[in-house]
């Protein structure tokens, strides 16, 4: 089978899909000159769709007026979507049960005796009209969102782990497991609940086989197994986080007994096993790459069959394991025009009916519907209507090496139509920092390209994807060596004659914002001003404020010794050094980094008499979730580059 490249031409004139229609206001191609803010601050009209098992429908969060709503649309035919509203609530996940339900879940920040809780639901919704059934609602505590298992029959059963209450010395704060039919929201209990036992784990026929248990604030992990239904779980596993271990957890249950695939970093990169479940010993390696960690893997719907494994080396891919995917994704590579990428989003139970992405680094892409039969690639839908198939600024891996001789590697963008000569510059790092940049359409780093600036995303030492030994190096290095590395991204730049060192400004988010008080406080001599999202200003607070969390001691071990003093590399405790203006945008409803850590920075920059401004979104979140909030956010970015590093 193959895909014909010219159908690329027809389809948005083809497209006979509801989405296509209401999408249908893009601009085809790039207006001249600077877009306007709101062409990048859009939210994408849609994340990610997926199939119904028989490929006539698809269910996605989609954009409409700048807010968010859960979708289900027939793809061919009149009938428009239903749009489903969670009001205040986030819509975090979806998933098909069957034909005519779905399950979603959706979470919201509550008040109960004085502390905020972070509450999940499951929902069921039919794909037919507008029924939700709330799935045990009324017996959930805090946790209630955790589907492991989908029933294989057609009938619209799930088995759902959750918690029943949120009190610590009471046994229903373990989860425990039920299984709920999605349509009536009737359920039983399968597991009942494990002291200390977090969560649980379901092969591909619904036996829950395995559950991992945390103690001493989840520094002690333990494992429990099983083979099948009746049998008691019995401990195959144990770590200690303090002494570097790790549970070894399976990826999929195998149908084959006593089988599973596991990822694991036994050579130093993060690679695909068979897992013997009764030794838990690995065996034979059935997918790595040289140089690079696997992200994870693909499996069919049920979870039953491993089909592909995902991968980032410049950019996202999957290497296709089944044949037939395997020649599916290679028509597609052929039919896409050059410089564009195809990636298989989503497929129905016999995969014979796709969603495709196609799309670039300068450019946000559009989703298609195929078939493996006819090969025809028709329109879903813009990504970002506003932009449509317009292209933007071009993207490229570079390398460099920092002053210590470690090579890495970051993501270069450019303003389309200027000589890459001298460019005013923006340095960009990631937040995680366990996390890493790669070429994709960004539409940060897009927004200040076409403001003229060269943006330039490091991937610095401790982030992610190159393997354990890189990312070990960034242990005990937040705000030095990491933060070397990023200026030494800017002297690399400017030693090419890319970029003009003098005019160089630091943009970031968590901790990317963090490095931007970071570097200005401490490297002011090397940028003239810094901006920072939703950042971290004072480590041993955000340490106080984590432990607030059930099993927190595990990350907080791994937090301090990211420094060799925490308050040293703290920026808030160094107002007097701050020598360049900055920026602070923070989110009132950031759950992640609690604002107190812009404000209070804030303060003390204007006690010490420092150039700032302070901008607090009361309706924000830790990852501008609201279209309004994008708005603002590129809007006070864009006048006060203008300000202090102008283009």
């Amino acid at each position: 089978m193959m895909i014909r490249r010219e159908v690329l031409a027809l389809a948005a004139s083809a497209a006979a899909m509801p989405y296509a229609r209401l999408s249908a206001q893009a601009a085809a191609a790039s207006a001249p000159g600077p877009r306007p803010v709101a062409d990048f601050a859009a939210l994408p009209f849609m994340e990610g769709p997926a199939l119904s098992p028989d490929g006539t429908r698809v269910a996605s969060k989609v954009a409409v007026g700048g807010k968010h709503y859960f979708s289900v649309a027939p793809l061919f035919g009149e009938a428009g979507p239903n749009l489903f509203q969670a009001g205040d609530s986030d819509i975090n996940w979806w998933r098909w049960v069957n034909d005519d339900w779905l399950v979603i879940g959706i979470g919201d920040t509550v008040q109960f005796e004085g502390e905020d809780f972070y509450v999940r639901r499951a929902l069921g919704v039919s794909a037919r009209d507008s029924k939700m059934v709330q799935l045990a609602w009324r017996e959930a505590a805090q946790g209630a969102d955790q589907v492991i298992w989908v029933a294989d029959d057609g009938t619209p059963r799930i088995r759902l782990a959750l918690q029943k209450s949120i009190y610590l010395n009471d046994e229903n704060f373990w989860p425990q497991v039920i299984e709920i039919d999605v349509s009536t929201g009737k359920w039983k209990t399968v597991v009942r609940p494990h002291p200390q036992v977090v969560s649980w784990y379901a092969d591909g026929s619904g036996t829950v086989r395995m559950g991992v248990g945390a103690t001493n604030e989840g520094r002690s992990l333990r494992l429990l197994y099983r083979d099948r239904d009746g049998d008691g779980f019995g401990i195959v596993d144990r770590a200690n986080s303090r002494k570097g271990q790790k549970l070894l957890l399976p990826s999929l249950f195998l149908p084959e007994p006593g089988q599973a695939l596991a990822i694991d970093d036994r050579d130093g990169f993060d690679a695909l096993y068979k897992l013997d479940l009764k030794t838990m010993a690995l065996g034979e390696r059935v997918f790595g790459v040289a140089g690079h960690d696997i992200d994870g893997i693909a499996t069919d719907r049920l979870q039953t069959r491993l089909l592909g494994v995902a991968v980032t080396e410049t950019h996202p891919r999957v290497h296709w394991l089944d044949p037939d995917l395997a020649a599916m994704q290679a028509s597609l590579d052929q039919a896409v025009p050059p410089g564009r990428r195809a990636s298989i989003v989503s497929m129905d139970a016999r995969r014979e009916r796709f969603l495709v992405h196609v799309g670039a680094p300068d450019r946000p892409g559009t989703y298609y519907f195929v078939t493996a039969a006819g090969g025809k690639l028709q329109r879903l839908a813009y990504v970002n209507p506003r932009i449509g198939l317009g292209t933007l600024h071009p993207v490229r891996t570079i390398r460099y090496k920092a002053r210590d001789g470690l090579e890495m590697s970051a993501v270069l963008t450019l303003p389309a139509g200027v000589e890459a000569k001298a460019l005013p510059v923006v340095v960009m790092p990631h937040g995680g920092p366990f996390a890493r940049d790669f070429e994709q359409w960004d539409w940060w780093s897009q927004f200040v390209a076409d403001r003229g600036y060269a943006v330039v995303q490091p991937n610095y030492r401790g982030s992610s994807g190159y393997g354990t030994a890189f990312a070990e190096k960034g242990e005990g290095q937040w705000g030095l060596a990491m933060q070397d590395d990023l200026n030494d991204a800017l002297a690399h730049l400017a030693r090419e004659g890319l970029v003009d060192a003098r005019r160089a400004a630091m943009i970031g988010a968590s901790y990317g914002g963090y490095a931007a008080m970071r570097a200005a406080q401490r490297d002011g001599a090397l940028y003239r001003c810094a901006v920072s999202f939703a950042g971290v200003s004072d480590l041993p607070a955000l340490l106080r404020y984590d432990s607030r969390f059930l099993n927190s001691g595990r990350g907080n071990d791994w937090l301090r010794k990211q420094a060799p003093n925490l308050r040293d590399v703290s920026p808030i405790n160094h107002p007097d050094q701050f020598s360049i203006p900055i920026l602070l945008v923070h989110g009132k409803k950031d759950q992640r980094v609690p604002v107190k850590q812009s404000r209070e920075l804030a303060e003390r920059l204007r006690r010490a008499g420092k150039k700032l401004r302070y901008v607090e979104q009361p309706d924000g979140d830790h990852h501008l979730s609201r279209e309004a909030d994008r708005v603002q956010f590129l809007t006070e970015l864009e006048s006060f580059l203008k300000e202090h590093n102008p283009a």
